[in-house]
């Protein structure tokens, strides 16, 4: 795994599905709140009408080259994601439907604490 100062550098940068397909822009990284790694990528993309958002995708198993940032998830998986607008949040009741998508285990913190946070 890279260090979440790493991934910053990439924003901007294309992601990319394995298969080469074109998923967008890699706009911020989420990191797990329990252990302070990195976990989730969001993705600028189109939505309905060509409208923007930002779709949340795990960044475990990416890999990086000059320019781009490879996922390990289909374009499909990640266009039908849990998303946030651009100048949103993901709201604290999103975070387990976030995990049971990409069908990742979901634990909050002990007293209830999100799970992910902007890093």
């Amino acid at each position: 795994m890279f260090p979440a100062e790493n991934l910053r550098d990439w924003r901007g940068k294309t992601v990319i599905d394995p298969e080469g397909g074109k998923l967008g822009e890699l706009e911020a990284v989420y990191v797990d709140t329990a252990s302070d790694e990195p976990i989730f990528i969001t993705v600028r993309m189109s939505g309905l009408l060509g409208k923007l958002r930002l779709a949340f995708v795990p960044i475990a198993g990416a890999s990086v080259t000059p320019n781009t940032v490879r996922v390990q998830h289909l374009k499909k998986l990640v266009r039908d994601a849990p998303s946030i607008e651009l100048d949103g949040e993901l709201d604290a009741t999103q975070e387990p439907t976030l995990f049971q998508h990409y069908q990742l285990d979901y634990m909050p913190g002990l007293s209830g604490e999100r799970r992910v946070a902007r890093g």
